[in-house]
């Protein structure tokens, strides 16, 4: 599984990715991620760098939780997907914005289905 809608807190998206791989690398977990040059704006809780990962997704969301804590920083979680199938032109996830264990907001993403970046739709504070 891989996924784009995992993000960083800006400022920190090269230091924090180094970390996460290395973490990754030595436990022997099938993890990796990399920045793709797209940084996300929102009105709640500021800019983030997003990234992209290949792996397991329960190590990816466990890892991003520990990279927060680690860095004391704010991360969005992203991946999660509503049960309904709903046929649209575009496709959407969602997102919870985590501040080392505790979840302070919730973001919801929109991109086209023919290979767009991701935008924030709405956002909401816990």
């Amino acid at each position: 599984m891989d996924a784009e809608s995992f993000g960083i807190e800006k400022g920190y998206g090269s230091k924090a990715i180094e970390w996460m791989n290395e973490e990754a690398k030595k436990e022997g977990l099938k993890f990796e991620a990399r920045l793709y040059n797209h940084e996300i704006e929102t009105k709640s809780f500021g800019s983030f760098e997003m990234f992209s990962w290949i792996g397991d997704a329960k190590i990816a969301r466990e890892i991003t939780i520990r990279a927060s804590k680690r860095f004391k920083i704010k991360v969005i979680e992203g991946g999660y997907k509503t049960k309904q199938f709903i046929m649209k032109i575009s496709k959407n996830e969602y997102g919870m914005v985590r501040k080392g264990d505790r979840v302070i907001g919730q973001i919801e993403f929109t991109a086209s289905r023919f290979g767009s970046k991701w935008t924030v739709t709405k956002e909401e504070r816990k």
